[in-house]
């Protein structure tokens, strides 16, 4: 497999900060580049050979910390089709000052599709993250979205009793709210998601959202294969949610990849089985 890296060229060490513009189109019968830029820590490779068009970011500074700044725009153009991951976890370390903000904008035109895939985000003791998504839809596009979150490393001992977080995610369509989801804490996280009514104890929890003309069919199975703490509905018509909590990162994954192959049609990128 051969990595194709577009970035800006710098001879000064990488920042925490970062921004980074992506748009894809249809050209051909093939989802080919549009537009590409990056600055500072956040880079882009594209992966050959595959389809849906791929595209893996990776954010050089090796995590977040209070005070960075991130800022993601990804357009997918009429008919194209592209799923988006990440190299690897993000971190997001201990705040000696201020918040990490990490901003995604998302367009998705008519009859186009856009998996967005991350691979998790570990929360470290006393971390500070403001997190916001937005997704725009067209009529007739379709989006895959999923967020894993670890809350602390189980098998390193880590435990969260500082944790400031701001997670907000909001998806249009045609300009109409079609999902709405909001994060907000700040203290002792380890106590809160201990309580039976909130997390049970869990350590891990992904987010899956599926909006496409062919959600209602997904739900029955999807909810068949799932473990004692998740569960799967259909928000509206053409929208489904599903929510699965886990006692570490691993049975996380393990319940999760399976929906997402199920939801996306075809193999996960390899990044998530490295």
């Amino acid at each position: 497999m051969t990595l194709h890296a577009i970035c800006d060229r710098t001879d000064s060490p990488p920042r925490s900060d970062g921004r980074g513009v992506l748009a894809v189109k249809r050209r051909d019968a093939a989802t080919v580049l549009d537009r590409v830029r990056t600055s500072g820590a956040l880079k882009l490779l594209f992966p050959g050979g595959r389809d849906p068009f791929e595209a893996v970011l990776i954010n050089t500074s090796g995590g977040l910390t209070g005070g960075d700044r991130q800022d993601l725009q990804v357009s997918v153009g009429a008919g194209a089709r592209m799923s988006l991951t990440t190299q690897a976890a993000e971190r997001v370390y201990r705040a000696e000052a201020g918040h990490a903000r990490v901003t995604s904008r998302l367009t998705v035109a008519k009859d186009a599709r856009l998996d967005w895939l991350p691979q998790e985000l570990i929360l470290f003791d006393r971390s500070a993250l403001d997190r916001h998504l937005t997704c725009d839809l067209a009529e007739g596009a379709s989006f895959l979205f999923v967020e894993p979150l670890v809350f602390g490393r189980r098998l390193m001992g880590e435990t969260l009793r500082q944790v400031a977080l701001s997670d907000r995610v909001e998806i249009r369509r045609a300009g109409r709210p079609l999902y709405r989801d909001a994060i907000r804490f700040q203290g002792d996280f380890q106590s809160h998601i201990a309580r039976t009514a909130i997390g049970h104890g869990a350590s891990a929890m992904a987010s899956v959202v599926y909006a496409a003309p062919d959600a209602a069919a997904h739900v029955g199975p999807i909810r068949l294969d799932l473990p004692p703490h998740a569960g799967v509905s259909l928000l509206q018509d053409g929208c489904l949610v599903a929510r699965i909590m886990a006692e570490d990162s691993h049975l996380m994954r393990r319940a999760l990849i399976p929906v997402l192959e199920r939801l996306s049609g075809a193999s996960l990128p390899k990044s998530w089985s490295l």
